[in-house]
């Protein structure tokens, strides 16, 4: 307890163009190895880079929605390098002068929100891929990616420990995604994670020397990876030791980091700015044109969905995690009373939020339209079905056996709410169970809840268990 973990991440973000940053080349993943890669990414004597107009109003669509102030002049500039998957010897980057600076992510953790500052955003190529298991002795240069545009996304060092790390990186894809500038998907490179971790005394001031942690491409193993660091950090200096500055990478087998290389500075990769392309100017007018088409963001949603329908925090978060559930939930509450729309939220939030995790999707591979599960919500908030019974219908329509109302019909599911079913049902279940009725006029509260349930289960969990309770309570007075 006596350490700060102090992180910083920087996030590679595939923008959501059909071709390359520089090139006409196309971006689509999957393709076979170098189909996709033109002369301009092979980087043949005599090719020219042409920007292209799509990704620089993506990474202006990003710093609007996190705040950031957008540079009307940025520069392009060379960072020296040599790697097999490299064509140029450098990649086009942005260093001094990015075209978005600035800006806040909001997260939610345990004690309340938290806005995480960012340092920049800047355009810059991907590299090629290295392909080293399918050849024997050899490796293999896939130059696909080669020249696909990224916006790097570098925060300040504001971030104290692997929680506060997911719950920023799990914020930045939610938002990215949300308005359209990445599609997130992980797996296939789109959205990539480096941690630069470090550690100091708690009280201290001074940041200790941090280790970069490279292309972690889950949340999992992100918050594993810090938490690896920072305890072999730790231990070093606890032993005397100090911290060698480098780039180390996670191991998920064998949960741990190792190094790859010594962390480069700045100077070493010699940044100067690329001839051959002439300064991004960004007018007032794009930038405006850009903002008219933005999407409410989701923070705004959020808060909305807390002013306008008396959600609980909570639940306006879950439902505002992804453009697609905010979408669907408003679809379900179209012109619905607050009661409705209440029950509603809950049963996103926990009942369809639980199956979706289950299944590894997201709500737009749901089962269930917005339409049926209104379906559903009438039925509940209309009394016709409990809680129980809901769940069930739910199970079978998400198994496609149809409507709400189709299920109901078909298993013959109608709550019983006719006061003198109950009643009759009330009083077999007390003339059969005299002793829990005894325990009960005893003081033995929970005799009721065991009543309760026997009059549900004589009733195959068809019994309002609001009219059960208290007529049950009238009885036993």
């Amino acid at each position: 307890m006596s350490w700060e973990i102090v992180v910083g991440i920087e996030t590679h973000a595939q923008l959501r163009t059909r071709s390359k940053i520089f090139s006409g080349a196309a971006t689509a993943f999957g393709a076979e190895p170098n189909a996709q890669a033109c002369a301009v990414d092979i980087a043949l004597p005599g090719v020219l880079p042409v920007l292209n107009q799509a990704a620089v109003e993506l990474a202006v669509r990003f710093g609007l929605a996190v705040g950031g102030s957008i540079n009307r002049s940025s520069i392009f500039a060379r960072k020296n390098y040599f790697y097999p998957d490299l064509p140029k010897g450098y990649q086009i980057s942005q260093y001094e002068s990015p075209i978005v600076q600035g800006g806040t992510v909001p997260v939610v953790l345990d004690e309340g929100e938290k806005r995480i500052a960012l340092t920049r955003a800047h355009l810059e190529e991907d590299a090629g891929k290295s392909l080293h298991e399918d050849f024997h002795g050899m490796s293999g240069i896939d130059l696909n990616r080669a020249g696909t545009p990224l916006l790097e996304i570098v925060t300040e060092p504001d971030l104290r420990g692997a929680k506060e790390a997911i719950a920023y990186a799990r914020a930045l894809h939610a938002l990215i995604v949300w308005i359209g500038v990445c599609d997130g998907n992980m797996q296939e490179g789109s959205f990539r994670c480096d941690a630069n971790v470090s550690v100091r005394r708690v009280g201290e001031t001074a940041y200790g020397t941090r280790c970069e942690i490279k292309n972690l491409n889950s949340f999992r193993f992100m918050e594993r990876a810090i938490e690896f660091e920072a305890r072999r950090q730790i231990g070093i200096v606890e032993d005397g030791g100090r911290i060698t500055q480098e780039t180390r990478l996670y191991d998920p087998e064998r949960d741990e980091t190792r190094p790859m290389r010594t962390k480069e500075d700045a100077q070493d990769y010699r940044y100067f700015p690329d001839p051959d392309l002439l300064p991004l100017v960004v007018s007032e007018a794009d930038i405006e044109r850009i903002r008219a088409a933005m999407p409410e963001l989701p923070a705004e949603r959020c808060r909305r969905f807390i002013e306008a329908h008396a959600l609980t925090p909570a639940n306006a978060a879950i439902l505002t995690s992804s453009l697609p559930m905010a979408n669907y939930f408003e679809q379900v509450i179209e012109n619905a009373d607050p009661t409705t729309v209440r029950q509603a939220a809950n049963w996103i939030a926990v009942n369809t939020n639980a199956k979706l995790n289950e299944r590894g999707i997201g709500i737009a591979d749901s089962s269930v339209s917005p339409a049926q599960l209104r379906g559903l919500i009438d039925r509940l908030v209309d009394g016709t079905l409990s809680a129980k019974l809901a769940k069930e219908v739910d199970d079978a329509m998400w198994a496609g056996e149809g409507s709400a109302d189709e299920i109901i019909d078909e298993r013959g599911l109608k709550q019983i709410s006719d006061a003198g079913a109950l009643g009759k049902a009330v009083d077999d279940v007390l003339a059969a169970n005299a002793r829990q009725v005894e325990d009960y006029r005893a003081g033995k509260q929970k005799a009721l809840n065991a009543l309760v349930g026997q009059v549900m289960k004589a009733t195959r969990g068809k019994a309002n268990p609001t009219q059960v309770n208290e007529i049950l309570r009238r009885r036993l007075a």
